[in-house]
């Protein structure tokens, strides 16, 4: 599934943003929450210890060495504690055992040839232009760089998809809509309807959306007793799912925003809690990233 995009128009692109150093850059935590110890320089899922329970491994035929689908986790900058009265989280959480869970469930549920490494990808990186499905979790406090906006914007309109995850309530959804705003300032987002392909695909998924919530674990373990299954922000109570497409002139779909819902904490959490792997993980989480992995790939 892994296809080398068309990028001749935008190479001098590429090539002029590749010179600028992640030292430029701070994308880690401090030691603060989900601290990756090599965040700045991190290529590969497997190069961090895994959080949560063993990862299967497995190998792929020669053959298919570069023609396998990759899950490629975007490594963003993250606004300033204290910038902003809101708070979020940054661009590793769940990472890597979501990666690595969902890229097995894929190689192990579908005809799909997985990379079994993952990988993380900057935007300024030339090596964006090789994977043409991308995951950027919790950008609620995400900035993108002056130098990323053109890069990301040609990634799109040339065959690119981005999925953005794991963001909750109207101020995380204002910044992140604000940033993509950057690259596409004319473009809306639409809301998809029960009946589009995403909901209805390889998995026929129940509506209304809201049954399509994953919390986080904590939230998801006592969910059969209290019936939440939502995170508070800023005092609002995140109830309505949301799942947002920004499309190109020609309808094709290039963003897919999943709002009030954090799916990256079905694919970490799998091994943690019977009742959140068989409520949210298998029944929620995985079919709605096959679906999502399926549409883009072949739209």
């Amino acid at each position: 599934m892994r296809r080398r995009l068309q990028w001749a128009s935008i190479l001098s692109i590429v090539l002029l943003a590749a010179h600028w150093s992640m030292a430029q850059r701070w994308r880690n935590s401090m030691y603060g929450e989900g601290w990756v110890e090599n965040a700045e320089t991190v290529k590969t899922a497997r190069e961090v210890p895994f959080r949560s329970t063993p990862i299967p491994d497995w190998t792929n035929a020669p053959s298919f060495h570069k023609d396998v689908f990759t899950f490629a986790r975007v490594r963003y900058t993250r606004l300033p504690r204290g910038s902003v009265p809101w708070q979020g989280g940054f661009w590793y959480s769940d990472f890597p055992d979501s990666d690595l869970n969902l890229s097995f469930r894929l190689q192990q549920m579908t005809s799909i040839k997985v990379d079994p490494n993952g990988r993380v990808i900057d935007l300024t990186d030339p090596e964006l232009f090789n994977y043409p499905w991308i995951y950027m979790v919790e950008p609620g406090l995400m900035v993108l760089e002056d130098d990323e906006i053109p890069i990301l914007k040609s990634y799109l309109l040339n065959g690119g998809f981005m999925m953005a995850d794991d963001f909750w309530g109207a101020s995380q959804w204002g910044n992140f809509e604000r940033q993509i705003k950057r690259v596409f300032p004319e473009r809306p987002f639409v809301e998809l309807e029960l009946d589009h392909p995403i909901i209805k695909g390889v998995f026929d998924l129940p509506g209304p959306k809201n049954k399509l919530q994953v919390p986080n674990v904590e939230i998801g373990r006592k969910a059969e007793s209290t019936g939440i299954t939502w995170e508070v922000k800023e005092g609002e109570p995140c109830r309505e799912v949301h799942i947002k497409a920004m499309l190109d002139d020609k309808g094709r779909m290039m963003v897919i925003a999943c709002h009030n819902t954090d799916y990256g904490d079905g694919w970490e959490r799998e091994g943690e809690d019977a009742y959140f792997f068989h409520r949210f993980a298998e029944n929620i989480s995985y079919p709605m990233a096959i679906n999502i992995v399926f549409y883009a790939m072949t739209h």
